[in-house]
């Protein structure tokens, strides 16, 4: 099995980059001021809290807390349990998805060192045991504010095909290679592409990989 390139660049300065670059932009984003904007419109629209916190795997599946924007209202049934995604998504909260505005508070998540500006993204903690042993690759390094999957179809390709570009960034980490899909990035989030699957509001949920032979 191929291991990541301990390469100059991975060891000593992608951790470096991810700091300033992330630094860079918070201290512009606020200037500007998109960050307070956002934040404000947040809490009128959608209440309290602004700031979503969710647990999710990192670098060799240590967990850490998420920081997003929230998207999605509280609404809740007669039961008490939350409505389905598609209801509680509100025409502001696909805004802030489509521009990539609610994943503003992860620069936080890279300056504290849980994530990188470019790797694989951080799914939810109930998947690790459905990984396959090359799936679980993913994680032998930081997950990254966007990645290689993101810029090839982000929630619009099947997750096989998500895991495998996934594998082949980890493969793959180059300084050049970073900066072309932080380029790819900013072109994406500019024409609003590959936002949603065409058949729910947010991507359906991994149930594993089918293996041969399995019914």
């Amino acid at each position: 099995m191929k291991k990541p390139k301990e390469s100059i660049y991975r060891r000593y300065f992608k951790r470096p980059m991810d700091i300033l670059l992330s630094l860079f932009a918070i201290i512009i984003l606020t200037i500007i001021p998109v960050i307070p904007v956002v934040a404000i419109l947040v809490k009128l629209k959608l209440g309290s809290p602004i700031i979503f916190k969710q647990a999710r795997p990192g670098l060799n599946e240590k967990v850490f807390n998420m920081y997003k924007f929230r998207t999605m209202t509280d609404e809740r049934d007669e039961n008490g349990e939350l409505l389905p995604d598609s209801v509680r998504l509100t025409n502001f909260g696909m805004f802030l998805r489509s521009t990539s505005l609610d994943e503003l508070p992860e620069l936080i998540n890279i300056l504290k060192g849980d994530m990188s500006i470019i790797g694989p993204r951080p799914l939810l903690i109930q998947y690790l045991s459905l990984y396959d042993n090359n799936q679980k690759r993913r994680h032998e390094v930081r997950p990254g504010l966007s990645g290689l999957a993101q810029v090839n179809g982000r929630n619009a390709i099947s997750w096989e095909n998500k895991f495998t570009l996934d594998v082949h960034y980890v493969e793959n980490v180059s300084f050049l290679g970073d900066w072309k899909l932080i380029f790819l990035t900013l072109k994406k989030v500019f024409v609003r592409e590959g936002i949603n699957s065409e058949a729910a509001a947010t991507m359906e949920p991994f149930r594993g990989s089918k293996r041969l032979g399995d019914d």
